[in-house]
């Protein structure tokens, strides 16, 4: 046993105990045929990222589980890794190319890959090292990439074996295209912000008529593709339209006017110009209206050879400048206001997005959902909490089919190949490698490779078994046990692995899913380093330690519901952490002086059957809480057990035993607070693994091979839960509360000893006397039953038991009647001055509400004093 130091600084101990778990091999999992796995396979944060309060929330619940399981004698596996994040990481190597005076084009796909390569070597998977200041308990020897050469492998057959199958083709069809990115998004990966912008009315003519029909847009520069203009079959005012032709102003093309219940008589003018080429409703009632589909975009925003000459090569923007000057030009602009609207924006690009048509390859879905749809519905698969079940089954069941394809070098290359000579123009053929000549012609010449790759989410689908080498690890570790992410990725990421699963393994992924909530500012607003209200984790680390950041998240989160965090709460948790090492060097010392104890539970004396009873009761709580994921119920009755029960009450009984001249009774209390803190520390060691780490390898002498980690969390001891002994102490505690609070009323000093009558008819109360006079600083008790209250003594009620506390000849008391008498008076002058304020109408009027209220509280604070003041001088009669 080493002696530790007075105060407790986490940066003295937690790299140095990280260091010595690696160097141990404390992480690494193997397969076990004599224990049972519980894994977890990290989220895979972009190769790119940066440790945020969000990952620390995300990680230490992970952390949670694996240290949690391990103490349980499981075999645990927490895989980590990073995602390849094509779009992040491509635009970051751009930029940098950019910086140093290079384009991409010029460089070319090889020696651009070459290049992102040497920047994810030097640059990416920084949060890796981050998340090891966080204490995870990763094993790093398994960490993977979704580009590793195996990894690329499995995910390349998958889409060869789909595309085998049929289920994998290649469709022209509306896409969100980011032109700063150059390539086709998800629609999870486009943002939608409010925007000043305006709403322009436009006067298209009749054919053959002097009319007009107005139509509203907030995109000029699209009108060049608009092929109808749908009205309502109900709007009265114009369904007369129906039917006729309209002019498309500045091209001259004559396009229809359709019935439509798109359109919404209650809406703009109730006329909407149709441009099934640009946007996705439009695209849609294009469909059911057979509408010619007119592309205007060029890939990177500016309009192409389908618009007018004198529009040609303009960027979006500067076109749709022209238009509204042209168009007022020729007096077809009807008004123009200014309007907030819904901007589509790319979550990478940071700008706003085009909806144009582009050939790409898609993934039929409705077959392959059929499965992942069932084993969650049928509860094989359990979402926390269940509230999420809804929107995954919204999102699957209207499911559509998957853009797999992405116009980008870095990622996985789609193994598609063409044949380039004449002829062979519609070969598609797929393969893990290279075909070595045309299916058709037999030529070897001239086959080309498809150039976009896959999207990012289309090689971390296949993570829960992807990421073992072997059958034999996949065997024995997957399905995982429990997947923890946000519900912002539902459909993304883990409705698709359920897919996967189920499609490659026959069987599910993960046998839990838990979601976690946004992790917001104290204002309620979503924590974001942009906004400036996201403190970085590392420097919450330096300032407060890992174990009080990870306390504090796990803390104040409750089950799936959001966050709000301040760096100040983590006082909280710095305050527990300080209070176990004090209690841990307290009873070091007592152990100094009794250096033959050893661990042992006790149960002779009534204090030690009710700490105990606390600590297995508290087993058995936080053993259902963590089986339930309410991590934070758990935390909270380990804090309760440990600052409440062992440190406010049990050690503070126990002093009084630690002084004892009988070594038998020093030896007994001593070895039963050893064995209560020691199981306590191990309960808490997957919440705050640092700080139990270092008090418990200095309880008792360790071998250099022992850590907590490699201890266990037993099993609550029912036999030791005694419900009676709470009970009691429950009562115990109140009537010295109610003893302190006489003394403190009474201005009674600490030095000075009281002697009390407890009336109450339970006499089990006897045997905690010695405890009551300890802590309450009380020479002598009498229990009695029938005792009546003696003269000049203040009073108390405890759990149905009258206690009396004579206070003849322990203080001055006409001094104190004289005291008592003179506040009495003085606040009763306040008050009759608030009551004049508040019964005169002009003061009334005039005050602001807040110096009312102030005024109407100091009434009642010094009424309740008044009435307290009065108790105690009729405890002087």
């Amino acid at each position: 046993m080493n002696e530790i130091s007075k105060t407790y600084d986490p940066t003295l101990i937690e790299d140095r105990i990280y260091s010595n778990w690696l160097k141990k091999g404390y992480f690494k999992a193997e397969v076990n045929k004599d224990k049972k796995p519980y894994t977890i396979v990290i989220p895979p944060p972009n190769v790119t990222g940066m440790l945020t309060i969000g990952h620390v929330l995300n990680n230490t619940l992970q952390d949670v589980f694996i240290r949690w399981y391990k103490l349980k004698g499981f075999e645990t596996c927490w895989v980590p890794g990073t995602d390849h994040a094509s779009i992040a990481t491509e635009s970051k190597v751009t930029a940098m190319l950019k910086d140093q005076g290079i384009d991409k084009k010029d460089l070319g796909r090889e020696a651009f890959l070459d290049k992102a390569k040497e920047w994810k070597e030097k640059y990416g998977g920084i949060i890796i090292d981050q998340l090891k200041k966080l204490g995870c308990a990763c094993d790093w020897d398994r960490e993977r990439f979704t580009m590793d050469d195996d990894y690329y492998k499995v995910v390349i057959d998958t889409f060869v074996d789909l595309y085998k199958k049929g289920l994998i083709y290649k469709g022209y069809r509306l896409v969100n295209w980011c032109p700063g990115s150059m390539s086709v998004i998800s629609d999870e990966e486009v943002e939608f912000v409010e925007k000043k912008g305006h709403l322009w009315y436009f006067k298209y003519p009749i054919k053959d008529s002097s009319e007009f029909v107005i139509v509203a847009t907030t995109r000029p520069e699209t009108m060049f593709g608009d092929t109808a203009v749908a009205i309502h079959p109900e709007n009265e005012k114009l369904n007369h339209l129906i039917g006729k032709t309209a002019i498309l102003p500045l091209v001259g093309r004559e396009i229809p006017i359709i019935a439509d219940n798109h359109a919404d008589p209650e809406k703009g003018t109730g006329a909407v110009k149709i441009t099934p080429g640009h946007d996705p409703n439009d695209n849609l009632v294009g469909q059911r209206h057979g509408l010619q589909v007119i592309n205007v975009m060029n890939l990177n925003a500016t309009l192409n050879d389908n618009v007018p000459e004198g529009f040609r090569g303009l960027d979006r923007f500067a076109a749709r400048k022209k238009v509204v000057e042209e168009l007022k030009e020729l007096g077809l602009v009807d008004k123009i206001e200014e309007h907030i609207h819904q901007l589509s924006i790319s979550q990478r690009g940071k700008e706003p997005i085009e909806y144009l048509m582009s050939e790409q390859w898609y993934l039929k879905m409705s077959e392959l959902v059929k499965p992942a749809i069932e084993v969650v519905n049928n509860g094989t698969i359990k979402l926390h909490p269940e509230k999420w079940i809804k929107t995954y089954n919204h999102w699957l069941n209207n499911i559509q089919d998957w853009c797999l394809s992405r116009q980008l070098w870095w990622g996985h290359r789609i193994p598609t190949y063409y044949c380039s000579n004449a002829g062979c123009e519609s070969v598609k053929m797929c393969d893990s490698s290279k075909p070595e000549k045309c299916v058709k012609c037999g030529s070897s010449d001239h086959i080309r490779q498809d150039e976009d790759v896959l999207d990012t989410w289309a090689s971390s689908w296949l993570w829960p078994y992807a990421v073992f080498r072997t059958k034999e690890e996949q065997d024995y570790f997957y399905p995982t046990n429990i997947l923890i992410t946000g519900p912002d990725i539902i459909f993304l990421w883990v409705a698709r692995m359920i897919v996967a699963g189920m499609e490659y393994k026959n069987e599910i992924p993960f046998y839990d899913v838990y979601f976690t909530g946004m992790v917001r500012d104290e204002q309620g607003i979503k924590m974001s380093k942009s906004l400036g209200n996201s403190p970085d984790p590392l420097d919450v680390i330096r300032e407060y330690g890992a174990d009080a950041l990870r306390f504090t998240m796990i803390r104040v989160t409750p089950v799936g519901n959001d966050i709000l965090f301040s760096t100040n709460k983590c006082e909280i948790g710095r305050s527990f952490a300080n209070k176990i090492w004090n209690a841990a060097r307290f009873l070091m010392m007592n152990k100094e002086k009794n250096p033959n104890i050893k661990q042992a539970c006790h149960t002779e004396i009534i204090e030690d059957k009710w700490i105990n009873s606390r600590l297995n009761h508290t087993l058995a709580i936080v053993e259902e809480k963590v089986k339930t994921f309410q991590l934070n119920e758990a935390l909270k009755a380990i804090y309760e057990f440990l600052w409440n029960d062992l440190c406010d009450w049990y050690i503070e009984m126990a002093k009084s035993r630690f002084q004892s001249e009988n070594e038998a009774e020093r030896k007994s209390v001593l070895e039963n607070a050893f064995y209560n803190f020691d199981i306590a520390l191990r309960l808490l060691h997957p919440f705050m693994p640092f700080i139990t780490e270092e008090l418990w390898m200095n309880l008792e002498e360790r071998k250099e091979d022992e850590s907590i980690m490699l201890s266990s969390i037993p099993e609550a001891d029912k036999s030791l839960i005694d419900q009676e002994a709470e009970e009691l102490m429950e009562t115990v505690k109140e009537i010295i509360g109610k003893i302190r609070n006489i003394r403190a009323e009474n201005y009674i000093v600490p030095s000075k000893t009281v002697n009390i009558v407890i009336k109450s008819e339970d006499t089990r109360l006897t045997q905690f006397e010695s405890v009551i006079k300890f802590l309450a600083k009380v020479e002598d008790i009498i229990f009695d039953p029938n005792a009546e209250k003696p003269k000049l003594a203040a009073t108390a009620i405890a759990s149905g038991s009258e206690i009396f506390v004579p206070l003849e000849g322990i203080i001055d008391l006409e001094a104190e009647k004289e005291k008592i008498d003179k506040e009495i008076s003085r606040l009763e002058g306040i008050n009759s001055g608030i009551n004049k304020k508040l019964s005169n109408e002009q003061f009334v009027s005039r005050a602001p509400e807040e110096i009312l209220t102030k005024e109407k509280d100091k009434l009642l604070n010094n009424q309740d004093s008044i009435e307290k003041l009065r108790s105690n001088l009729h405890n002087f009669l």
